[in-house]
């Protein structure tokens, strides 16, 4: 098995991972491909340079981590098994202490590989030519910058308007990405294999305009009414650009799911209630 393996370096477990990786890898059949900065740590391994040679990703840090790992495979149709090491790792498949078991449980095929669905977007100037595009697990968001104050926004779906939304932004979230910024911004959950697009204005004007949940075939298209201001497009979090007057957003489906290694007797609505305190406060005789 070709296992890439990629990470985050604030972690103080790291080191003890990758020891136990590489203990691990001749006895379950492993070839440990690293990215740079952990071949360095490791001081050992090959160094991961193409991702279409992989049989599977390791992503060991939290739910960071396993965004840019579905970053880096760009719809390829590899499993991406995520180790916690961080507080929440929502969308990690074990914490760090099942490391050894979750890696024999990969080596011999006792999983599940979850199919998430993407998003892919577009950036259009004003000449109607896309000059970037991406791919997002969870969410793109539209946003201003630092300034404090209200951005217009023209949101169409297949070409029809719904209407102009004065907001500090929009988040355009997958149902993976609907425990995200976009729940934060007061969107719905969406269990994450029931596939849609939810759209949810960021602290909103208008009583008016609310979250709204769309099919996932359908294309999305933002534009700035008015830009006094630079606006941001952020994937995941992590990059983006920046978004002027004049030009658009497209957003769609990816063509390609994101798999996620799950393990017998883990189920959404568990990681719900024990990493988001799902269902309020426990009952006071459980206490």
């Amino acid at each position: 098995m070709r296992l890439g393996v990629i990470g985050h370096q604030g972690y103080d477990e790291l080191p003890e991972i990758l020891r136990t990786l590489f203990r691990l890898a001749p006895t379950l059949g492993i070839e440990a491909f690293l990215e740079q900065g952990l071949h360095d740590v490791a001081g050992t391994g090959a160094r991961l340079e193409e991702p279409s040679q992989l049989d599977g990703l390791v992503t060991l840090g939290g739910d960071g981590t396993l965004l840019r790992g579905a970053r880096l495979l760009d719809g390829r149709d590899i499993p991406i098994l995520g180790v916690n090491l961080g507080r929440l790792g929502f969308l990690t498949s074990c914490q760090s202490e099942d490391f050894e078991a979750a890696l024999r449980n990969l080596a011999s095929g006792d999983y599940v590989a979850q199919p998430r669905m993407a998003l892919s977007a577009r950036v259009i100037d004003q000449s109607g030519q896309a000059r970037k595009q991406w791919r997002a697990l969870n969410d793109f968001v539209l946003h201003k910058g630092g300034f404090a104050r209200v951005v217009r926004l023209n949101v169409s779906v297949d070409d029809e308007s719904i209407g102009t939304y004065a907001a500090d932004g929009i988040v355009i979230s997958t149902p993976t990405g609907s425990t995200a910024y976009s729940l934060s911004a007061g969107g719905p959950v969406v269990v994450p294999t029931l596939e849609s697009i939810v759209l949810t204005p960021i602290s909103p004007h208008t009583l008016a305009i609310r979250s709204l949940v769309i099919p996932a075939d359908a294309e999305v298209c933002v534009e700035a009414n008015e830009s006094p201001t630079e606006l941001l497009v952020t994937v995941d979090g992590q990059v983006g650009t920046s978004f002027v007057k004049g030009e658009k957003l497209k957003i769609r489906k990816a063509d390609s799911p994101v798999r996620i290694v799950r393990f017998p007797g883990a189920t959404f609505f568990e990681r719900m209630r024990v990493k988001l305190g799902w269902g309020g406060l426990p009952d006071l005789d459980q206490v």
